[in-house]
């Protein structure tokens, strides 16, 4: 069952640190991009994952999360739901812990997939907002941003 507790969500947001924003914009007007440039802001260490762009937000972009070569925390989505579930099956074949849907993305199937093979899942819930929302400084330890 998709977590949407504050409680839990606190918990996730402290505790991870590496974050893969699959369809993370070059676009500065685009949610997508400003939300992981927020997260970026707070220390956590964002991937950006768009196979059109070489770069976003300063970093390298992965063309699909096989491409990330270090171990990610969070897989977090900026695609329509109809993705969500090929993005789940990737994200747990790199070993990611949290699945994390922005808000408006909803996908039983997505959930079902990360949850079978142990994974976290947010649905519908923006990652900023919620940062923001709980009053959550930074990112833990050992983010590099």
């Amino acid at each position: 069952m998709p977590v949407d507790i504050d409680e839990q969500l606190r918990e996730i947001l402290e505790s991870v640190r590496v974050i893969a924003v699959v369809g993370a914009s070059g676009s500065e007007q685009k949610d997508a991009h400003e939300v992981p440039a927020y997260l970026q802001e707070q220390g956590y260490t964002v991937i950006p994952v768009n196979p059109a762009r070489d770069e976003i937000l300063g970093r390298d972009a992965a063309d699909g999360l096989r491409q990330i070569d270090v171990d990610v925390d969070v897989v977090e989505v900026f695609r329509p739901a109809s993705e969500a579930p090929d993005i789940a099956r990737a994200a747990v074949g790199i070993g990611a812990d949290v699945l994390w849907l922005q808000l408006g993305i909803r996908s039983d199937e997505a959930a079902r997939v990360a949850e079978d093979a142990g994974l976290t899942v947010v649905m519908d819930e923006c990652m900023r907002a919620t940062h923001m929302r709980l009053g959550i400084e930074g990112a833990p330890a050992g983010g590099n941003g």
